[in-house]
């Protein structure tokens, strides 16, 4: 073990570093999923020799064993001072001040996000020079290379209607684990680099991600037999492929934000309580194809039970946990988020279900709208009387996607009746254009010249759905890596200044949403659900 490797091994303990018992959770009525034997296999499978391993990273000696990260805490005030001043923007968007008020707030807010950046990046520093004799790490563009006036007194109007703010940023020490399956080893390392460090949605430290193999990585024979065996249409594939750039990989994994637990293509999430969106994924797979969940997920220790909630066994003990016990599981475990990933790059039979469970749960076309207009009447109808173009369809995907809901749009048809003087919600059709610009979301997809747009004459183009759908096989893509490491977003939004909004990365929730995850950067999302 080298010098290096002790230190590490210390500073797990002194940091918290190493798993602990989640705190909060309950633990509900056991469904017993798992027989005796599958547990006793489960934990045979996780204590070979070498099979999970936590380290310094592999960088530590250029870069550093001290890291600046943003605070959980600090993530939880921001997402809250952003919410008492009812501004809600896409993640990754920082909101503006809209009073003079707010712009003072707003000004001690940076003052402070800097000045204790700086701090940390100091401690960082030091415990870098002491431990390693390196002087790192180097200050990116979101650290002050001089220390920053001090932010004075916090405005008391702030204070009284956000509360007194923790620490923005802290020096921390990421760890590396690396779970070697038969087939594949994985790598992640906890306390991410979020993508900025404004980020509202870090709840985490234990948490790791994952951005996966990107569909623009796979090839065009990869994706078409996937949809194929899915059964999704041509024009649906567009539309899904264009937000799944949004969002990550079919491997994609994250379990530092508040989608608590998000896998896929789409950032199927399972919030606290262990349903929700990754839930219905994972119950529909167990139900179409019980055979290949099985070889997936249920003899790692992951499973789900008829109420849609996530099941698992613990790597360490064979304890049998559910809900929110066995999401807080995975968050502290990476070995249980790896079988997630080992599943989205080994399993072409998951990859199919994730896109049909993607089609059910969040496709906006038959949604039913309700519309109150000026003279007290109603309006009632489908999202597709009047939504018509690829474009169109791959906005309101993106949001149900991000928040849960499309609830936007009736405001906005609410809008427009008084010019529209609509009869039926198809007399919304002309006016597709001016909808769906008032709904856009994280990526205008008007812009997008892939996809159909509203007025084209092809947007109603048939539907071809493959009537011989290839059989499913176990395989991964070949030109999937074997070895994936999971490398943090990079922040980009500078701090110095008082921010203005930025478009989020290609993937975390406005108040009244009840799924949208926080969830993510880079092509990986941040989901909206907070």
């Amino acid at each position: 073990m080298t010098k290096l490797t002790v230190w590490a091994a210390s500073v797990m303990l002194v940091t918290g570093a190493a798993a602990q018992p989640p705190t909060g959770t309950t633990v509900p009525e056991n469904p017993n999923l798992f027989s005796s034997e599958d547990r006793d296999a489960v934990i045979q499978f996780w204590s070979t020799p070498d099979r999970y391993t936590i380290s310094e990273p592999d960088d530590a000696a250029q870069k550093g064993l001290w890291q600046v990260r943003l605070t959980t805490a600090g993530s939880t005030w921001l997402l809250s001072y952003n919410r008492k001043r009812n501004l809600n923007v896409p993640p990754g968007q920082v909101p503006k001040p809209q009073t003079t008020e707010q712009t003072e707030w707003e000004k001690w807010v940076v003052a402070k996000l800097n000045h204790d950046r700086w701090e940390a990046w100091q401690l960082a520093r030091a415990a870098n020079r002491t431990t390693l004799n390196i002087d790192a790490p180097v200050a990116d563009k979101t650290i002050p290379t001089a220390e920053p006036e001090s932010p004075g007194p916090i405005p008391p109007a702030l204070l009284g209607l956000v509360g007194n703010p923790p620490k923005f940023a802290e020096a921390v020490v990421p760890m590396q684990h690396t779970i070697a399956f038969d087939d594949i080893t994985l790598k992640y390392r906890d306390n991410v680099r979020v993508s900025s460090p404004r980020y509202a949605y870090y709840r985490f430290a234990k948490g790791v991600n994952s951005e996966g193999v990107s569909m623009a990585r796979m090839t065009q024979e990869q994706i078409d037999n996937l949809f194929e065996t899915a059964r999704v249409s041509e024009r649906d594939s567009h539309i899904l492929r264009a937000v799944s750039e949004l969002e990550g990989g079919f491997d994609a994994v994250n379990t530092y934000d508040t989608g608590y637990v998000s896998v896929g293509f789409i950032q199927f999430a399972s919030l606290k309580d262990g349903g929700e969106s990754l839930g219905g994924l994972l119950a529909q797979y167990k139900k179409d194809d019980p055979t290949h969940f099985n070889q997936d997920l249920h003899r790692f220790g992951i499973d789900v039970t008829d109420t849609r909630v996530l099941d698992i066994v613990d790597p360490s003990t064979g304890a049998e946990l559910t809900g929110n016990a066995a999401t807080m599981k995975i968050v502290e475990d990476p070995r249980l988020v790896a079988v997630f990933q080992r599943a989205g790059l080994k399993s072409e039979a998951f990859n199919a279900a994730q896109i049909r469970s993607a089609k059910a749960q969040f496709w906006p076309e038959q949604d039913a709208l309700t519309v109150k207009l000026n003279d007290g009447s109603t309006l009632t109808g489908r999202v597709s009387d009047f939504v018509r173009s690829e474009a169109g369809l791959a906005t309101l995907l993106d949001r149900k996607v991000n928040t849960g809901h499309i609830d936007i749009l009736t405001n906005v048809l609410a809008r427009m009746a008084p010019d529209v003087h609509p009869r039926t919600m198809a007399d919304y059709a002309p006016y597709e254009r001016e909808i769906i610009q008032a709904v856009k979301y994280r990526k205008d997809y008007l812009a997008d010249a892939s996809l159909q747009q509203p007025g084209d004459s092809a947007a109603r183009r048939p539907e071809r759905v493959a009537t011989n759908p290839r059989p499913v096989v176990n395989t991964v893509p070949t030109q999937t890596p074997v070895t994936t490491t999971q490398t943090p977003p990079v922040a980009k939004t500078p701090v110095v200044t008082t921010p203005t909004p930025t478009r989020g990365p290609a993937h975390v929730v406005p108040p009244q949403a009840s799924r949208g995850r926080a969830v993510r950067h880079g092509p990986h999302k941040d989901k909206d659900r907070g």
